[in-house]
């Protein structure tokens, strides 16, 4: 029996992952949940699943759950459940910068990392594949384009890779004029035309900072020189993405657009088992198309190129000024094209260091954050 821990379990990813968990209750067992405020939810999922440990990050949050649950222990910090010696394979959904810390203990404590937060690579790549080494963990990711990818690598060796492609929806906005973004609404936003997520990973979908990030992850989480990495719009989301490999072969993971299986391969792997979502009929899908993306009103690729090529603590300001940009979009304090303009400004501004330790990584982000936010006062 596998004994997973999902962190974050409480968002769209880790209620996803407690499905595909029920699926696999043959396979695994849950020994530890945790989420940042929702309690409530936790604590359902607890009763559910009785694992030993729970951690609840908010302090208000974590005085409600507690006492409400006899025989669990219940942590502050979700990395003391990441180092536990009862997890075999840490599942870290925690949304954004918070799911760094969980991460390195994790992987510092040897063990299997499923990783769905790519912010952790963003910021801190090198600190990340490091730790992994040292501590003998091993990353296996999650987001359905880098789970493709790490797929469709086993088809031959590093070195012959030509280039990775990552495959794109485009978002609510793949279609709207470049005009038209001055416009846009956060309702408008939030309509994914495909997935079903949390509020900030559809607005990154929505300005295709997704995909910056997902550049920048796939640097370091493939060991791959940014040149090597290209982006095209698949609206139709069954080629997940693809690896071109020297003599010219296209290896790509296909699919119906479904996270519980790329969740369900992180857990299993290196095993494939009958999985949750319903095969995919390739006479019904019809024709699948493929086209560039706009640079122009999708800004964000470059930057994730960008932070790519300069490694050190520029993937660390560039995630963070998108949060803090994204949580103002969120909160009607600035239109749509304003998160573009925000994060290219705090990057220009970004004094790097080139080989940072973790205390830079976390200054690097405050400081981002903290320039979003003067920009906007």
């Amino acid at each position: 029996m596998k004994r997973i821990a999902v962190l974050g379990s409480t968002g769209s990813i880790g209620v996803n992952a407690l499905d595909v968990l029920r699926h696999l209750a043959s396979e695994c067992r849950v020994s530890g949940l945790s989420a940042r405020s929702n309690w409530r939810l936790l604590e359902e999922q607890a009763r559910e699943f009785r694992p030993a440990r729970v951690a609840v990050s908010d302090p208000g949050a974590r005085a409600e759950l507690g006492g409400r649950l006899n025989g669990t222990t219940i942590h502050a910090d979700p990395a003391e459940i990441a180092a536990h010696d009862d997890v075999d394979v840490v599942l870290c959904a925690i949304t954004g910068a918070a799911g760094l810390a969980p991460g390195l203990a994790a992987l510092g404590a040897g063990k299997t990392l499923a990783l769905a937060n790519k912010e952790s690579l963003v910021a801190a790549g090198p600190l990340m594949i490091e730790a992994a080494r040292r501590g003998g963990g091993r990353i296996v990711p999650v987001d359905s384009e880098h789970n493709a990818v790490f797929q469709a690598m086993r088809s031959g060796r590093h070195e012959e890779v030509r280039r990775i492609v990552l495959t794109a929806s485009g978002g609510p906005f793949r279609d709207t004029p470049l005009e038209a973004l001055a416009e846009a609404t956060v309702e408008q936003a939030l309509k994914h035309p495909t997935w079903n997520m949390g509020a900030k990973i559809t607005i990154d979908s929505a300005t295709m900072f997704n995909k910056a990030l997902e550049i920048v992850e796939a640097r370091w989480l493939f060991d791959v020189d940014p040149s090597k990495i290209e982006v095209v719009i698949h609206p139709q989301s069954i080629v997940h993405s693809i690896v071109e490999f020297a003599d010219g072969s296209m290896i790509a993971q296909m699919g119906v657009p479904d996270m519980r299986t790329p969740i369900q391969y992180a857990i299993t792997h290196p095993q494939r088992l009958a999985g949750l979502a319903r095969p995919l009929d390739l006479v019904a899908a019809g024709a699948l198309t493929f086209r560039a993306p706009d640079l122009e009103k999708f800004p964000s690729l470059e930057m994730g190129w960008r932070a790519a090529r300069a490694g050190g603590t520029m993937g660390a300001v560039m995630n963070a000024a998108n949060e803090a940009a994204v949580a103002l979009f969120l909160d009607r304090r600035i239109p749509f094209p304003r998160i573009f303009q925000l994060v290219r400004a705090v990057m220009d501004r970004h004094e790097l260091v080139a080989e940072p330790t973790l205390d830079d990584v976390r200054k690097a982000d405050a400081w981002a954050r903290s320039e979003v936010r003067c920009s906007t006062s």
